[in-house]
């Protein structure tokens, strides 16, 4: 009997020591990660499991043991199989989650605006500047993607200005700047491809590529969103009537880099390809990366006999359908 007793009392203490250390492995598991706010963490190529609960443990974020660690990896975890990359780790994430995001690749998504009306200029450095997106841009690349734009001009294209289509876009860390523009040129030939389908009959507009031209300038004069088909539509009937578009924003680009925010008589009589005060008709590219709502404008403008317009100095225009009218409102809104 005695002999029966020790034997009960030593599994039950058997039972005791298995069910504490069941509770006090499933609470290491379950535990949230010791993260305060979300915190990226690096998983380098050829990382272990073993190697990525080391990382963790290291920076502190779970507080399992070596043990715990190992036999959870070996027999809940299948072997803690993880993929390289860049994840965020926030404090509702368990040890679990985490490695679940580690071993189906789910980094976390870095994102960057490029914004509609900037130059192509202005976006690349927006693009180098930043500090998850590995700059490779080069000739090279650009020479690659002014080959992949569909509609090109009978002389080829001259500049990449204006084939990419504004939007916000994410990636995880290390992309390639030209990855992120080659998506943003394809988002564009798909958006221009579909809004060209789309348009008025009879636009005085050769290509796709013509309609990006007159968006970008569209773009360049107006915030305005109510006013973008009533600006589109006073181009359209001027470039109908071969009259000069004597648009600012053109002239502006053509000057380039010198330009110190004063346009002078002398700009303005300045011959350059871009200087629509002089040549009549488009420019050879877009002037600046045309948002969605510019290239509709450009395609369906509003029907209007209205040749001329004029900015009031509050973002918006006065608009004109003859010259002495047109002149009328630069002696109100500019002159005074």
């Amino acid at each position: 009997m005695t002999i029966i007793k020790t034997s009960l009392a030593g599994l039950f203490l058997l039972v005791v020591i298995a069910v504490s250390g069941a509770v006090y492995f499933k609470h290491q598991i379950s535990n949230p990660l010791n993260v305060s706010e979300p915190t990226l963490l690096v998983i380098p190529k050829g990382t272990t499991g073993h190697g990525a609960l080391s990382l963790l443990q290291n920076s502190g974020f779970t507080d399992i043991d070596t043990l715990s660690g190992k036999l959870w990896l070996k027999f809940f975890a299948h072997g803690g199989h993880v993929k390289a990359g860049t994840y965020q780790l926030t404090g509702q994430m368990t040890l679990t989650d985490a490695f679940w995001m580690f071993s189906q690749g789910a980094e976390y998504q870095f994102s960057v605006s490029l914004i509609d009306g900037l130059t192509l200029q202005q976006w690349e450095t927006i693009l180098a500047n930043h500090p998850h997106i590995n700059n490779d841009l080069s000739a090279q690349v650009t020479a690659d993607l002014l080959a992949q734009w569909p509609w090109q001009p009978e002389d080829g294209l001259a500049s990449l200005e204006g084939l990419f289509l504004a939007d916000t876009y994410h990636f995880t860390a290390n992309t390639r700047a030209s990855t992120i523009l080659r998506r943003a040129m394809h988002s564009m030939q798909e958006f221009l491809a579909a809004q060209w389908e789309g348009r008025t009959v009879g636009l005085p507009l050769a290509s796709p590529y013509e309609a990006l031209i007159l968006a970008s300038i569209i773009e360049k004069e107006t915030a305005v969103g109510a006013e973008r088909a009533r600006i589109a539509g006073v181009f359209v009937n001027r470039l109908e009537q071969n009259m000069r578009l004597q648009t600012d924003p053109t002239v502006i680009y053509g000057i380039g880099a010198t330009f110190d925010g004063n346009i002078t008589r002398r700009h303005l009589r300045e011959k350059t390809a871009y200087n629509t005060y002089v040549i009549r008709g488009l420019p050879p590219t877009p002037i600046a990366m045309a948002g969605r709502p510019a290239i509709k404008a450009a395609l369906n403008p509003a029907l209007t006999d209205e040749l001329y317009f004029v900015a009031k100095g509050d973002g918006s225009h006065q608009f004109s359908q003859t010259l002495e009218e047109h002149n009328q409102a630069v002696r109100k809104y500019q002159l005074n």
